[in-house]
Formats: C-alpha cells, sequence, structure tokens
C-alpha cells in the first residue's frame, strides 16, 4: 500500500511538472535615485509655490438647521453627501453658522473659483487672501448646483492668478498636491497622485467625471485647488469618500476643462443652461447587449411625452450609440455630451432600434423650462426639486427604485419649511395621483391651482403626508 501511494504521488508531481509559467520580471538592478548631494533636498517646493498664493480661505455666514452638538468644523456639506441625513436623536436647531471652505484665484481682477455647496444660500461671504489679515466682502457671480461649481468677486486688482493646466493631459500615477484650508487652520499642501480619471457614479454631482486622488482632502479643503507637480490647476478639490469622518485616500476633484467650461458660462451669462433631452437612461449591461448589434452606448428606457426626444421621435428601448458622429460609451457620457449643447441646438444622434441603424436628428429643450413652470406655484415657494436619479438615491441614502421628486433643499423661513418639508424627502403623491417625476408632478398641480392640497412624502422608509393652500 505504501508503495503505491508513492507511486501516485510521484505521478503527480510529474503532472505539475509538465505546466510553467514566465515572469514577466523586472530589472534585478533598479537605480536608486537620490538628491545628488549631501547638499541637497528633493522638494516640490518651487513648484507649489506660486500656486499656494493663488488659494483663499472663504467664511460663508449662512443660516442652517444644525445639532446642538455640531462641530461647525464639519458643516461642509461634501461630508454629508457619505453619511445621510439627520433621521433622529439630536433634534435640530437653526442658527447663524460660518461654514469654511477654500477658493482658487482665476484672475488678476478678483474673480475665484470655489465649490457651490461652500457659499449655497449664503448670507455674506468673506474672503482672507493668503499671508494677510485683510478681509474681502465677496460678491456671488454665478452658481451651478449640478456641476457643484460657483464663481465669486472680490474688489481687488493686481491678484495672484493660477496657471491652468490641461485635462487631456493627465495620466493616472500623476503626482498631484491638493491646496485649501482644511479644518481652518489655514493654507495647507498635501501631496499624492492621481488614482483614477472620469470617475462617475459616485453620488456627489449631478454631472460628474472626476479626478480621483489620495492627497488628503478635509472638510474646509472644499474649493481648493488640485495642481500637478507644475503647479497648474487640473481641478477643484469637491469631495472625500469616508465612514469614518477623516481622509481615507479616496477623494475628488472636478477636472480643469468642466471648470473652465463653467466658469465662462457663470461669469457671461450669470448661470448654466444646458440641453435637454427628456429620457431616461441606463447602461448597455451584459444582458441588453444579447438583443443590440452595437456593444456601447446609452439604451433609453423611458421618454417624456412632452421632451425633445419624443419630438423628434426617439422611442423606449432605442439605443443611442453615437453622437454628433462621435461614439458613447455609456449613460453617463450621453448625459455628459448632451449636457455640453445649449437648449435649442439641433445635434445628430445614431440610434438603434430593432437592430437597424437610424439618424435622427434633435432640437435640444431646457431644463430650465421645467424648473421655471414649477416655480411658478406659489405652493412649492421655498422647495428646490430635482428628478430622482441613481446618483441622487445613493446621495442621500434612498432605497432603490423609490420614484417621485426629491426635496434637494428647503429655503430658510419658507412656507415649505414650516409645514415640515425637509431636505432629503421624497414627494411620491398629491392628492390620489402617484408623482414619478418633475413633469407629472407639474401636471398635478395645475389641477389643484386654488385649493389645498395633501402632499405624500417619503422620508427615509417612512410616508408622511403634508397640508398645503
Amino acid at each position: 500500500m505504501m508503495k503505491k501511494t508513492m507511486f501516485l504521488t510521484s505521478l503527480l508531481a510529474v503532472g505539475l511538472a509538465a505546466t510553467s509559467i514566465d515572469f514577466n520580471l523586472a530589472s534585478p538592478n533598479p537605480k536608486h535615485v537620490a538628491p545628488s548631494s549631501a547638499s541637497e533636498v528633493l522638494s516640490f517646493s518651487s513648484s507649489v509655490k506660486d500656486a499656494v498664493k493663488s488659494i483663499v480661505n472663504i467664511s460663508a455666514k449662512k443660516h442652517q438647521q444644525i445639532s446642538q452638538n455640531a462641530n461647525p468644523l464639519f458643516n461642509d456639506p461634501f461630508f454629508k453627501n457619505f453619511f445621510g441625513a439627520n433621521r433622529g436623536g439630536i433634534v435640530p436647531r437653526e442658527r447663524a453658522q460660518r461654514a469654511l471652505g477654500s477658493g482658487v484665484i482665476l484672475s488678476s481682477d478678483g474673480y475665484i473659483i470655489t465649490n457651490n455647496h461652500v457659499v449655497e444660500n449664503a448670507d455674506e461671504i468673506v474672503i482672507t487672501l493668503p499671508d494677510s489679515s485683510k478681509e474681502y466682502n465677496a460678491k456671488l457671480v454665478g452658481t451651478d448646483k449640478d456641476s457643484d461649481l460657483a464663481v465669486i468677486k472680490i474688489d481687488a486688482e493686481k491678484l495672484p492668478a493660477i496657471k491652468l493646466g490641461h485635462a487631456s493631459s493627465l495620466e493616472v500615477g500623476d503626482i498631484v498636491f491638493a491646496i485649501g484650508n482644511p479644518f481652518g487652520v489655514g493654507e495647507t499642501v498635501t501631496q499624492g497622485i492621481i488614482s483614477a480619471l472620469n470617475k462617475n457614479r459616485v453620488g456627489i454631482n449631478q454631472y460628474e467625471n472626476f479626478i480621483q486622488t489620495d492627497a488628503s482632502i478635509n472638510p474646509g479643503n472644499s474649493g481648493g485647488a488640485l495642481v500637478d507637480s507644475r503647479g497648474a490647476l487640473i481641478g477643484i478639490n469637491s469631495a472625500i469618500l469616508t465612514r469614518s469622518g477623516g481622509n481615507n485616500g479616496v477623494g475628488f476633484a472636478i477636472p480643469i476643462d468642466m471648470v473652465k467650461n463653467i466658469t465662462k458660462k457663470l461669469v457671461e451669462d450669470g448661470k448654466v443652461t444646458r440641453g435637454y433631452l427628456g429620457v431616461s437612461i441606463a447602461d448597455l449591461s451584459e444582458d441588453f447587449k444579447s438583443v443590440y448589434n452595437h456593444k456601447n452606448g446609452a439604451v433609453l428606457l423611458s421618454v417624456e411625452q412632452d421632451g425633445a426626444g419624443a419630438k423628434y421621435g426617439l422611442k423606449r428601448g432605442d439605443l443611442i450609440y453615437a453622437l454628433e458622429s462621435k461614439k458613447i460609451k455609456d449613460a453617463s457620457h450621453l448625459k455628459q455630451q448632451i449636457a455640453s449643447f445649449k437648449p435649442d441646438s439641433k445635434i445628430n444622434m445614431s440610434v438603434e432600434r430593432d437592430k437597424k441603424n437610424l439618424d435622427i436628428s434633435v432640437v435640444l429643450g431646457s431644463r430650465d423650462n421645467l424648473a421655471s413652470a414649477l416655480s411658478d406655484h406659489k405652493l412649492l415657494s421655498g422647495l428646490h426639486l430635482s428628478e430622482l436619479s441613481a446618483e441622487k438615491l445613493y446621495k442621500y441614502r434612498l432605497p432603490k427604485g423609490l420614484q417621485g421628486t426629491l426635496i434637494e433643499d428647503v429655503e430658510p423661513s419658507s412656507r415649505a419649511e414650516k409645514v415640515g418639508f425637509q431636505s432629503g424627502d421624497v414627494i411620491i403623491g398629491v392628492e390620489s395621483y402617484d408623482i414619478k417625476n418633475l413633469a407629472q408632478l407639474d401636471d398635478v398641480l395645475k389641477k389643484y391651482k386654488k385649493r389645498a392640497k395633501r402632499f405624500y412624502v417619503n422620508r427615509y422608509g417612512v410616508i408622511l403626508m403634508f397640508v398645503m393652500k
């Protein structure tokens, strides 16, 4: 019996020896680089010293609902994106609060870029320049909540404007520096690398195309600069992904190309207008690919009845695989491309329908039209509404599949706040009508113009009813 066991073991060894693996080996003797002499220190000081001069501290005074034990340093709203809203326990109260953040000087005559959430609903915005105790009252030029960017301006001249880089030249592994005012301690520089590019579905903004970095970003860094090793601005620091409250090496910055585009529109027009197709879209998943010839693009899950897409012939189930002859990678890519066009722009789409290729021209609509229609209803005064999306469901910790209209913000002292509406609530019904999107809400409100209405709201799984006249 022992001999048989040894024989089998030998056969097994021979069988294993029959296959091998060839490793792709790096050079066994890499060159270790150090300063060329004992009197030299490897440093990026000369690269970032000019960029540091272009970073300002922002103190925004605003009325907020805060917890009794809240630390003002943690009032930075990007923190809240990953913790959800208050679900009970400490009762919030309203008081004047100063939110700390950072900004970047873009022009010598005082234009400064920052995050929208740093200055949103601020009653007063105070700017402090580096190495100076002098304070400037800033004027709000324009905000864009969907990209989380805002432009402010101070009355000053000959300011040190930062140099701008190019998003197209960025590569994963590039050394970068995050500059800002973390925890209110003053100008700080942290170093890391670009961890990833073109990050979306993070659940922070409506339009996401983030640079991911492991450079330390903390509360107060919002609106600060992400610069390359030359000191050129490549992004605006926006958020961190954290469960503990501290930096875990997963930070996100809005890329410079988007920053330049949004800044130009805000300075010239005071707002950002985007084309609107009026469709719900999804990625071409592995299951979907079996019924389409094209293997990339965005699938239309629904088409709004009065939207631009329906008007020009788009249908549920269509696959948009190219826009203006440029291939569409996925749903996020289509969303960004549509948003890059202004309302009333005529665009050409390549569409697959029932495995046949079609060319469809569409004149884009505008989300502003729907927003203005809703703002005409006095009932909704004080509410900032938006469509639900996968990103919003994640951001507000809402269950997948929930349908309705999201309340993103409630203006302090408004009628809506007094009735009881809160940020993060989802309007799911008005009277006997189910509400699935903004267009349906608009239609229902028109039916009940001059009477009290019952609003049904989903608040983290609990259904509440409010009545407004």
